[in-house]
This record gives C-alpha cells, structure tokens and sequence, in this order.
C-alpha cells in the first residue's frame, strides 16, 4: 500500500468502491478545511463528500445521505508500518 489513500472510496460493502484493507487502516477527511468523520464515501477527483443526512433512513434501513462538493483530502489514521505489525502479531 502506498501513502496516499485511493482518489474514492465508499464504506458501503455494495459499492464497487469499497476496500476493506483500506477502511482497516482508517482513513480521515478534511472537507473544506475542516475534519469530518460522517462520511460515508468521497471523490478527490471529482470534489465531493457524501454525508449521512441525520438520523433519517430509507424504507431499506440505509441511512439517507446528502452529496456535498469541495476540496476534499484524504489521509490515513495510522502509518503503513503500524498496521503491517498489528496484522503479524
């Protein structure tokens, strides 16, 4: 794995942009300048954030969510190294 997280990445496991590996590692996002951590899936490429809209849930029992756009940067909680040796021990 390299430094950079992937330009979109949802955490929906439906999703073809879903990466357990990557969700373990834990991945942060500043939106705007400023951390969130409701996201539910982003696009660096294409600018925009996907939030969860309240506590509102479609007749499935998903949560509603709201598509916000803006510089978004992702980054990972822990470094490459540390989760390499908590998956060996």
């Amino acid at each position: 794995m390299t430094d950079t997280p992937p330009d979109r990445l949802s955490n929906d496991p439906r999703s073809p942009h879903f990466s357990q590996d990557v969700l373990s590692r834990g991945i942060g996002i500043r939106f705007k300048g400023s951390e969130r951590s409701d996201v539910e899936e982003y696009s660096v490429s294409e600018g925009w954030v996907r939030v969860a809209l309240g506590k509102k849930v479609d007749r499935r029992g998903r949560p509603l969510t709201i598509k916000l756009t803006g510089e978004v940067e992702p980054y990972y909680l822990t470094a490459a190294e540390e989760n390499e040796e908590s998956d060996q021990g």
